[in-house]
């Protein structure tokens, strides 16, 4: 019998996380670290995926928000989530691979895996519209000030929070025909690199008590 996967960034999310869905949810959720960064989130969820063939993914960790639209301490999941930094240039001269014409995968022939732009859809369910947001933007960093943050938004004016995992993850699933859901507490407020404001803890079990909600929700 297929089960669910919850992937997790890094120890420092899965400390707080895991104790909270096997306590819910038992032995049934296998909480599992897709690692830091979308790379080796790609590779290692891919890796997973073809290992243990779930029958759905969720992506449970921590994220800095664009602007106050979203709660510092609570979690959402994401309705949709894109790719920042795969193009050419950088900074305010930035041009996404599907700005310039090129696919990041251009589908195959048979039609059982459609292409992928610069953009995925999530999956989403039956959520309260307090705890559903829109764009979640991926990046190979973090934003490192304001001025990254004001870049970013430029480009992606829907995104309202930023990762670096959730593109990835959300790649991989795609080309295994899985779905998936992305659950971000929100830590921090993008380009706020001082770490003594961020509220990583109150974010992380956010993240689980949602992540565990979503998973008691659907069958």
């Amino acid at each position: 019998m297929q089960s669910p996967l919850v992937f997790v960034p890094t120890e420092l999310e899965r400390g707080f996380i895991a104790p909270v869905m096997a306590a819910a949810c038992g032995p049934a959720v296998r909480v599992e670290l897709c690692g830091f960064g979308p790379v080796v989130a790609a590779a290692r969820a891919a890796g997973l995926l073809a290992e243990r063939r779930p029958d759905r993914v969720l992506l449970v960790g921590i994220a800095g928000r664009y602007g106050e639209r979203l709660a510092i301490g609570r979690a959402y999941c994401f309705e949709r989530v894109a790719c920042h930094g795969i193009g050419a240039g950088s900074g305010d001269a930035f041009l996404s691979a599907a700005t310039m014409g090129w696919m990041q995968w251009p589908g195959d022939a048979a039609g059982a895996t459609a292409a992928i732009g610069d953009e995925l859809p999530c999956a989403s369910g039956p959520l309260p519209a307090v705890s559903r947001a829109g764009l979640l933007l991926s990046g190979c960093a973090a934003s490192a000030g304001d001025a990254d943050v004001r870049s970013r938004r430029a480009l992606w004016p829907d995104a309202v929070a930023e990762d670096m995992e959730g593109f990835a993850v959300a790649a991989a699933c795609r080309l295994a025909g899985v779905p998936l859901d992305i659950v971000r507490g929100i830590s921090n407020t993008a380009g706020d690199r001082d770490t003594s404001r961020w509220q990583i803890e109150a974010a992380a079990r956010a993240a689980a008590e949602l992540a565990t909600a979503i998973l008691g929700d659907r069958p």
